[in-house]
């Protein structure tokens, strides 16, 4: 997420910028767009690299550290083509969850992805457009950050390509590469930030505005978490633009206002039914069971840490600070380069004032409820012990996520730092000569300073590589998982699933159990529906819970699995059972090869009687029974 902002030194002819973003010089416009073609190729390099586990057996493998999360979104791919191949509402399914089903809206569904790549889903499967995805989003996001910085910050290309590759993959962000796609995909986060710090260009408000309202709405069906941390980062900038340019503001107001209207009610139009049903239609909910995400803040220790998924990452002192997240982690050298490109260029520059705001207001806000260090909860209160857990908006965000911020304003603050050492090395202009040469020893003064100048910059880009370069980030952890039964993949299942029925894979599908199940779903196109699944839905009071709520089977089914040994069955346990395929509206119950085969087979004759063995699998055909 960049964070773009004009440098009033980049502009000869004013230095007191009145424009947070500005056109760039002509000359910058007449380079020879190899720079760009050799950039974007070493961002796609750099995707192929993070997802290189991946390849090596990409039908058979997902992400170590969030394979639950893998799995879901390969689903998601299958849905997004299951919804365009049957021209069904993309905002809601049954072939999870059956028969309530799921709001896609209310969860992190990546339609604005999945519905225009379903042609390549169908073509390629869900498992292979995943990892093409994933690879494809950091490239994409660090190449639109190069993109805004090279157009509206800095001159450098070298110092766009920095701050690019390091908004496209940042350790932060790498990280959620582990099984979360749509945090990785920010590519159209740069391209809203330009657009809305140029909202207030006189006569451009139309242009602006309905340009605006296009990418956000867009951006809602991508992420809305990470749009609502754009707008609360692009409303700290603005507002500290604001203090730092009073006049250049008041000028601009009109049309700022006018722009950013015109923007929100277009985004409005676009997205109110969807998001209307996202807060309204079925299976929507209110807030999370107990507000689970706000206790998850940033620790201060994660700062000057290196991230397990770089180069210089060690997986023993994740384990020391045991955070879910690693959203920061910058490792000690960055955070010495950073604070030191701060102090040299705050008083110079505006755009060094609002990075600095950015930083220290966003660092502030991820601390969380209780200032953590180096694992241990301090009985310091941070600062969201004093924000309501049931707060509109509020209520779904994780403290941590914040420092996301703090990630664009660290990338933005790189290419502007070599930007500005890049700068010092131009020839400056030649002063006219009034008269004749006088003998002194200004020739001899000026090469010394020259010298000096030029090893304080090799200096300069020296520490940005020494601390950016152990942040290059290694292939992604993957694991082998087992292919669904050929029962399954072959179609065995066909003559036991009629219309409006189920198939009920055993373990069913939840956030803990059931794994490799809900990729039977997916790796089949949804062709037949399941019960339980991995997502988020409502509870009996409304608020939102991981997963379908337990029926008796499913949770006897999960308690077995755990202790590995079937419990004493009753007929009240077969009873229940009977009514809970009743009201699956299952037709079939299928066990394949797992860990836990051979005592759930057990468990399940014990509920329903000798299974069958077709192909590869156990089921038991309970069309007559409900």
């Amino acid at each position: 997420m960049a964070v773009p902002v004009v440098d009033p030194s980049l502009n000869p002819s004013s230095v007191e910028a009145d424009a947070v973003v500005a056109d760039p010089p002509r000359r910058a416009r007449r380079r020879p767009a190899r720079a760009d073609v050799l950039a974007i190729g070493a961002y796609v390099l750099l995707g192929v690299l993070v997802c290189l586990n991946y390849w090596g057996d990409v039908e058979h493998r997902v992400s170590s550290h969030l394979p639950t999360d893998h799995s879901w979104f390969e689903w998601l791919f299958a849905h997004g083509a299951y919804s365009v191949q049957h021209l069904e509402n993309p905002l809601f399914t049954t072939r999870q969850n059956a028969p309530d089903g799921v709001n896609m809206m209310a969860n992190t569904s990546l339609l604005g992805v999945t519905l225009p790549l379903a042609p390549l889903t169908l073509l390629l499967g869900p498992q292979v457009m995943y990892a093409l995805y994933l690879g494809a989003a950091l490239s994409a996001t660090a190449a639109t950050s190069y993109w805004v910085l090279s157009r509206h910050l800095v001159r450098s290309r070298a110092a766009a390509f920095v701050g690019g590759a390091f908004l496209g993959f940042a350790p932060g962000i790498v990280h959620h590469a582990n099984g979360q796609p749509n945090f990785v995909s920010n590519f159209l986060l740069p391209l809203i930030v330009a657009r809305v710090l140029r909202l207030g260009e006189p006569g451009r408000w139309r242009r602006n505005g309905l340009a605006l309202g296009l990418l956000v709405a867009y951006q809602i069906f991508i992420n809305e978490e990470m749009l609502l941390l754009t707008a609360l980062a692009c409303l700290v900038v603005v507002v500290a633009y604001a203090v730092q340019r009073p006049r250049a503001t008041r000028e601009r107001a009109g049309s700022f206002v006018a722009a950013l209207g015109l923007g929100g009610g277009l985004a409005l139009l676009l997205t109110a039914y969807p998001i209307w049903f996202q807060f309204n239609g079925p299976q929507s909910y209110r807030g999370l069971q107990g507000g689970v995400f706000h206790n998850w803040g940033e620790d201060l220790v994660a700062f000057v840490t290196f991230a397990r998924d770089t180069i210089a990452g060690d997986e023993a002192v994740e384990k020391t600070i045991g955070l879910t997240e690693q959203n920061t982690w910058f490792g000690w050298p960055l955070v010495l380069v950073a604070l030191a490109a701060l102090v040299l260029l705050v008083r110079r520059s505006v755009p060094a004032r609002i990075l600095a705001v950015l930083v220290v207001v966003f660092t502030i806000a991820s601390i969380g409820p209780v200032v953590r260090f180096n694992g241990v909860e301090t009985d310091i209160d941070g600062p969201w012990a004093y924000v309501p857990d049931d707060l509109p908006l509020v209520e779904m965000m994780m403290p941590t996520r914040l420092s996301l911020v703090v990630v664009a304003a660290v990338g933005v603050l790189l290419a502007l730092a070599w930007d500005t050492l890049a700068g010092a090395g131009r020839p400056p202009v030649p002063a006219p000569r009034s008269g004749a040469d006088d003998g002194g020893d200004d020739d001899g003064g000026t090469t010394a300073r020259d010298t000096r100048r030029r090893v304080l910059r090799l200096a300069g880009f020296v520490a940005i590589a020494a601390a950016v370069v152990p942040l290059i980030p290694r292939p992604l952890p993957a694991e082998r998982i087992d292919p669904p039964p050929h029962f399954i993949t072959a179609g065995g299942w066909r003559p036991y699933v009629p219309e409006g029925r189920t198939l009920v894979p055993v373990p069913i599908p939840s956030n803990v159990h059931g794994l490799h199940t809900l990729r039977w779903s997916a790796l089949t196109g949804q062709e037949f529906p399941v019960p339980g699944g991995y997502f988020i839905g409502p509870n009996e009071r409304g608020e939102g819970v991981f997963g379908a709520p337990n029926r008796p089977t499913s949770t006897l089914i999960y308690s077995t699995m755990d202790a590995n040994e079937v419990p004493e069955i009753t007929e009240e346990n077969r009873r229940q059972a009977v009514d809970d395929l009743r009201f699956w509206r299952a037709s079939v119950v299928v066990l394949g090869a797992g860990p836990r085969e051979a005592v759930l087979r057990d468990l399940m004759a014990e509920l329903l009687g000798p299974p069958q063995r077709v192909d590869d699998v156990w089921i038991w055909d309970v069309r007559d029974r409900v």
